[in-house]
């Protein structure tokens, strides 16, 4: 090896030993991309806050509670609309696969800010106020939600083989999206089952 070939292995550890030195120091100046993969999370409790106790066999006049939650792992601060609406077993729900929301008018709906990592909750109170019922139907024509009145004239029929008349309440996850400069339905929805047998 002549001088300029040792020079440059010399140049080469040198650099190496550098870089390998200054590691730990340049990983807390420079931000790295997480790789770890952002999400929301959409959730409903029941009224002690686990995830049992919820309502389901229900009746006129009563009222239920639940907690809604949200949680935002987007890696920025996120604005969200959480929609709640109310349909029969044979309604349509959401289609995540093509990122379509229910058809259905929201009754009632939530809207607030969450900072990354970080989660929101509220309660949320629902009542059958006015429910028509025959042999083998029911027609719920009124329910309020967090004291919150609805027309919402929703026909079930007699479910043979599970035995009940039966509705869902659900809840679909928006996330504003500053192109468009509007909410988005983000392809997250949960729901609770309710049997109308009282």
């Amino acid at each position: 090896m002549n001088l300029e070939e040792y020079r440059a292995v010399f140049m080469v550890s040198s650099l190496a030993l550098i870089l390998i030195t200054a590691a730990p120091t340049i990983g807390m100046v420079v931000s790295v991309p997480r790789s770890a993969e952002r999400f929301s999370e959409l959730w409903v409790l029941g009224p002690n806050h686990m995830a049992e106790g919820y309502p389901f066999n229900v009746r006129v006049g009563e009222e239920y509670r639940v907690l809604v939650g949200v949680g935002n792992h987007l890696g920025c601060s996120a604005y969200y609309t959480v929609y709640v609406k109310f349909r029969n077993s044979s309604q349509p729900l959401p289609d995540t696969s093509d990122s379509t929301p229910s058809p259905l008018p929201p009754l009632y709906e939530f809207q607030f800010l969450v900072l990354d990592g970080e989660s929101w909750e509220a309660p949320l109170a629902f009542e059958f106020l006015e429910v028509s019922r025959l042999e083998d139907s029911c027609l719920v024509r009124r329910m309020s939600v967090n004291d919150v009145v609805f027309s919402v004239d929703s026909p079930s029929t007699w479910d043979s083989e599970n035995n009940g008349l039966y509705y869902q309440l659900f809840l679909e996850l928006w996330l504003y999206d500053a192109m468009s400069r509007s909410f988005q339905f983000h392809d997250r929805f949960v729901g609770i089952w309710l049997n109308m047998t009282g």
